[in-house]
C-alpha cells in the first residue's frame, strides 16, 4: 500500500503581497448539478471568504450544460451563506470562477478544459508549480469515462493532480472492485480522495480524541464493561419526490454501508501507532476484517407508509411517490446487528439503525455499559450510557444514576453533559464538506476512504444485498413519523440492548460554571 506524504499548511503558503507562489485551480465536474449548487460552491465560498484556501485559488466549473457565470451564480445564491456587507467579497469570489461546457464521454471536451486551465495557470503563476483538484460531483454512471478523460487530457503539467470521488463507490463487491481497479490504473492512491462527508463532521472527528486522549475511557472500552453499541441515523422526512433516485440504492447503500460503518470503525478500532492518515486507516481496516458478513436474520427491513389522519408529507407513503417504481420493495429503514470477532469486542453487538420518515432528526453513537454487579439498590439502577450526538446540536453526555435531590432517598437518571452549542458558544463549527475540501488542499487523507477499506466494507454487506434483491424480500411497513418497525425494536432487544424509555436527554439550559 502506497503511503501519502505528510503535507502541512506550508504547502498553501503565499508571498506577503498576495501573489501566489503556486497556482491552485479547483475544478467542479458536474457544476450544473444539485450537489454542486447546494454543497460544493457554498462550501468553496465559505472557505474563500474566510481565507482557508490558498490565495489566488481559481474555480472552474465543467458540465454538459452551457452556463454563464451569472447563471451559475443565480443557481447557487439560494444556498450561499452571505452576511450583510459581504456582497463585494461575493462578487470577488464569482470573479474567480469560470465555466467550460462539454461532454463527459469525449476527450475533446477535456482538451478544451485543459486549455482553459493552462491559460489560468500561465496568468496566475507563469512558470511556477500549478496544482489541480478535481471534484466529481457526478452520477456514478460517468465516473469511469470522466476519470479516463482527466487522466488523458487534464493532468497538471507542473504540479499535483488530486481527484475527489463522491459515493456511491459501486453497488456491491464486484462493481466496487471494477471501479477501484479502474481508478488505480489511472491514479496513485495519494491522488485519490474517496469522500464520505460524515468523516468531516465535528463529533466524528472528536471521537478519536475522546477515546485516546482520556485515560478514564481506556480501561472500560471493551467487552468486559460494554454491553452493546447502537449507532443511529434518523431523518424525519421521506424521499420528497426524489424516490426514483433513492430506489436505485436503498437505505443500506445510501447510509449504512458508508456513513454508519465509518462510525463503527472509529468506535471499535484499536489505538493507532500515530495520528498519521495511514496508521488510522490501517486500524479501521483491521476492524472491518473481523466482522463477518451480514445474514438475513441479522437484519430488519422497513418501508414507510402514509400516516392515517396525518398532514402534509405524512399523507404520502414511499410507494405514493410517483417517481418510485410500482410495487418497489426497496427498504427506507434498516436495523442490523454486527459482530466483531476480536479480543476486545467478541460478544458485544454493534447495532445500526437508520431510516427515513421517522420521528426525529438524529445521528448518534450510544454505548451502553453492563448492569452493575451486586446491585444494592433494589433494582433501581439503569445501565450507564455514553452518548456521542453527531447531529443536531452536537454533544457528548454520560447517562448516570444519582440520588434524587432533597429528602427522597430514591434514585434518578441524569447526565454529565457537554453540549457544544453551550460550552463553545463563540466557536464556528465548519460544514463537513468545508473541512474535507480543505484537507484535500493540504494532502491530508486521514478522513477519506482507502481502497482496501472500501473492499472490506462491501464484503460485509454484499451477500445480504444480493439476497434481498434476488428474493425480493418484502420490507415491514411502518407509519410515517414513527420510531420505525416494532420488529426492529424486537431485534435490538434480543441482541441485548436495554431500552427503558424512562429517560430523555435534554441539553442543559446554560453552560457549566467554571
Amino acid at each position: 500500500m502506497s503511503r501519502s506524504r505528510d503535507v502541512d499548511a506550508k504547502e498553501v503558503a503565499t508571498v506577503p503581497d498576495g501573489a501566489p507562489n503556486v497556482s491552485y485551480v479547483f475544478i467542479v465536474m458536474g457544476a450544473s448539478g444539485d450537489l454542486a449548487k447546494k454543497k460544493i460552491y457554498p462550501c468553496l465560498w465559505v472557505l474563500y471568504r474566510d481565507g482557508h484556501l490558498p490565495v489566488g485559488t481559481k474555480f472552474v466549473g465543467y458540465a454538459r450544460s452551457a452556463l454563464t457565470i451569472p447563471e451559475l451564480r443565480k443557481r447557487c445564491e439560494p444556498f450561499l451563506k452571505v452576511k450583510d456587507g459581504e456582497g463585494p467579497r461575493l462578487d470577488e469570489f464569482f470573479g474567480m470562477c469560470s465555466y467550460v461546457n462539454g461532454p463527459y464521454d469525449k476527450v475533446d471536451g477535456f482538451k478544451k478544459l485543459d486549455e482553459a486551465l493552462l491559460k489560468i495557470e500561465d496568468v496566475a503563476a507563469p512558470g511556477k508549480p500549478a496544482n489541480r483538484v478535481f471534484y466529481l460531483a457526478l452520477p456514478p454512471s460517468v465516473f469511469m469515462p470522466v476519470t479516463t478523460n482527466i487522466k488523458s487530457a487534464c493532468m497538471s503539467k507542473r504540479g499535483y493532480t488530486r481527484v475527489i470521488v463522491e459515493k456511491p463507490f459501486g453497488r456491491d463487491s464486484d462493481s466496487s472492485a471494477v471501479l477501484s481497479r479502474h481508478l488505480t490504473a489511472l491514479f496513485r492512491e495519494e491522488e485519490m480522495y474517496r469522500i464520505d462527508h460524515y468523516l468531516g463532521k465535528e463529533m466524528v472527528q472528536n471521537l478519536m480524541v475522546l477515546r485516546f486522549a482520556n485515560a478514564m475511557f481506556q480501561p472500560v472500552w471493551n467487552r468486559s464493561n460494554i454491553n452493546s453499541v447502537v449507532i443511529t441515523f434518523k431523518e424525519p422526512f421521506g424521499t420528497k419526490g426524489r424516490g426514483g433516485y433513492f430506489d436505485e440504492f436503498g437505505i443500506i447503500r445510501d447510509v449504512m454501508q458508508n456513513h454508519l460503518l465509518q462510525l463503527l470503525c472509529l468506535c471499535a478500532m484499536e489505538k493507532p501507532a500515530s495520528i498519521s492518515p495511514e496508521d488510522i486507516r490501517d486500524e479501521k481496516v483491521k476492524v472491518l476484517k473481523c466482522i463477518r458478513p451480514l445474514e438475513r436474520d441479522d437484519v430488519v427491513l422497513g418501508q414507510y407508509v402514509a400516516k392515517p389522519g396525518g398532514t402534509g408529507d405524512e399523507l404520502q407513503g414511499y410507494l405514493d411517490d410517483k417517481t418510485v417504481p410500482k410495487g418497489s420493495v426497496t427498504p427506507t429503514f434498516a436495523a442490523a446487528v454486527f459482530h466483531i470477532k476480536n479480543e476486545r469486542w467478541d460478544g458485544v453487538p454493534f447495532i445500526m439503525k437508520c431510516g427515513k420518515a421517522l420521528n426525529e432528526r438524529k445521528a448518534e453513537i450510544r454505548i451502553q455499559y453492563r448492569d452493575i454487579p451486586g446491585d444494592i439498590f433494589d433494582g433501581q439502577c439503569r445501565r450507564n450510557e455514553f452518548v456521542i450526538r453527531v447531529q443536531p446540536k452536537e454533544a457528548v453526555y454520560m447517562k448516570v444514576m444519582a440520588k434524587k435531590p432533597g429528602r427522597d432517598s430514591g434514585m434518578v437518571e441524569t447526565e454529565l453533559d457537554l453540549s457544544y452549542h453551550l460550552r463553545f458558544k463563540d466557536v464556528n463549527l465548519p460544514d463537513a464538506y468545508e473541512r474535507l475540501i480543505q484537507d484535500v488542499f493540504l494532502g491530508n487523507q486521514m478522513n477519506f476512504v482507502r481502497s482496501d477499506e472500501l473492499a472490506e466494507a462491501w464484503r460485509v454487506f454484499t451477500p445480504l444485498l444480493h439476497r434481498i434483491e434476488q428474493e425480493k424480500v418484502p420490507p415491514v411497513s411502518y407509519v410515517y413519523g414513527s420510531r420505525g418497525p416494532k420488529e426492529a425494536d424486537e431485534l435490538i432487544a434480543k441482541s441485548g440492548y436495554s431500552y427503558t424509555g424512562t429517560y430523555s436527554w435534554k441539553s442543559s439550559a446554560s453552560p457549566p460554571s467554571s
